[in-house]
């Protein structure tokens, strides 16, 4: 019979999971201080037309549903059509941040991080790995190439996903 110390996961199996489901909180997080930005702005759709249906089609698509058609028609043999645009961002989008969440779990055990600024610095990492990435498939500018508020709106978003992923994980951890 094994034991674990208190407060810590006793798989990483369990710190995935916990992982995954903070980052579920930190997308909708994120997702939420970027419709109550959109709605600051003069923006009127409801918050459920916003999140789930606002695109027309993979042209003017954002990197989530462009990578999810990339992988659906190159990987998976399977065209999708306009139609489908606004499920593919949604489910890359959704299944990025879980699994950015799942990756804390892992790494932290699925316990409360050290330190308060862990969430934002994790936000940090994904902000980051974004611009790496990116840039070369052509979907992303190289991060020198943005100006500073469209930078700073960006990592703001990503330092909210980080700290709500955090607090979430810390709450799931029973700490």
């Amino acid at each position: 019979m094994s034991r674990r110390s208190p407060g810590r996961c006793s798989s990483p199996l369990r710190s995935v999971v916990r992982g995954a489901l903070a980052g579920v909180v930190g997308t909708a997080a994120m997702d939420l201080a970027q419709y109550l930005r959109y709605r600051s702005g003069g923006g009127e759709e409801d918050l459920l037309h916003y999140e789930f249906s606002s695109v027309e089609s993979f042209d003017k698509a954002p990197a989530p549903a462009q990578i999810a058609k990339r992988l659906a028609e190159g990987l998976l043999q399977t065209k999708l059509s306009d139609e489908k645009v606004n499920l593919a961002n949604n489910l890359m989008h959704w299944g990025y941040g879980t699994a950015w969440g799942a990756a804390l779990g892992l790494v932290t055990g699925g316990g409360r991080p050290a330190k308060v600024w862990c969430g934002p610095l994790f936000g940090t990492i994904v902000f980051l790995s974004d611009y790496v990435v990116l840039p070369p498939t052509g979907l992303y500018q190289p991060i020198f190439e943005y100006d500073a508020k469209t930078l700073a709106k960006d990592w703001r978003d990503h330092a909210v996903y980080g700290s709500a992923a955090g607090i979430a994980l810390r709450v799931l951890g029973g700490r």
